[in-house]
């Protein structure tokens, strides 16, 4: 089960409790909020969520939500867009937008649920990349100033030889060194070090 919510923006009252007792009896976290202005106004800071939006509403537009949570830095918005027929060529916009799906009204139940639980996988995914990076970042900080240039130099691909050039020390010591860099970042391979270098960037 995922930790994370489902956020329904939609004015139709009908539409919005039927959606929250579906994804509710799949387990599913969900709350919902009567417009995009009502939603903004009671979004908790840290809040990252799967949000299904309507198109038409009053107040704020679907695309008015899409394009204000694209200027959310530093938070994961899968977005799925509820629409009427008529709606279609602009949900296809908000998709070039970002949107991960659009789902025409009648919606579906199976599709919904399916559509919501890829958003909140795609979620999960997010907190593991951001905890892998975090504990890559707290081992670095392990690392003596002349490790840290080992490990700058292995993840380049750098030979021990290479290494003992450029740091004009021996290639006994680029071994002890490099042995140090492996235990402090808790690699257990040279592929892992350099998967560890690419997270950290």
């Amino acid at each position: 089960m995922s930790l994370h919510s489902v956020f329904i923006i939609d004015d139709d009252p009908g539409v919005r409790d039927s959606l929250l007792v579906l994804l509710r009896s799949e387990g599913i976290r969900a709350r919902g909020f009567a417009s995009g202005v009502d939603f903004f106004k009671n979004l908790p800071e840290d809040a990252t969520a799967c949000v299904i939006t309507d198109v038409r509403m009053p107040d704020m537009e679907g695309g008015e939500v899409v394009r204000r949570l694209a200027q959310m830095r530093g938070h994961a918005w899968p977005i799925i867009v509820i629409t009427g027929h008529a709606d279609v060529p602009m949900a296809v916009q908000m998709m070039k937008a970002g949107v991960i799906d659009f789902i025409e009204k009648p919606f579906e139940p199976g599709r919904l649920i399916e559509t919501v639980r890829g958003c909140l996988s795609q979620l999960n995914d997010v907190d593991h990349e951001q905890a892998t990076r975090a504990a890559a970042e707290l081992r670095l900080t392990r690392l003596t100033p002349r490790e840290r240039q080992v490990f700058d130099a292995l993840i380049h691909g750098h030979s021990n030889k290479a290494i003992a050039l450029e740091l004009d020390i021996s290639p006994r010591t680029v071994e002890v060194f490099r042995a140090k860099v492996m235990t402090k970042m808790e690699a257990d391979s040279l592929s892992a070090l350099v998967r560890m270098g690419l997270i950290l960037g």
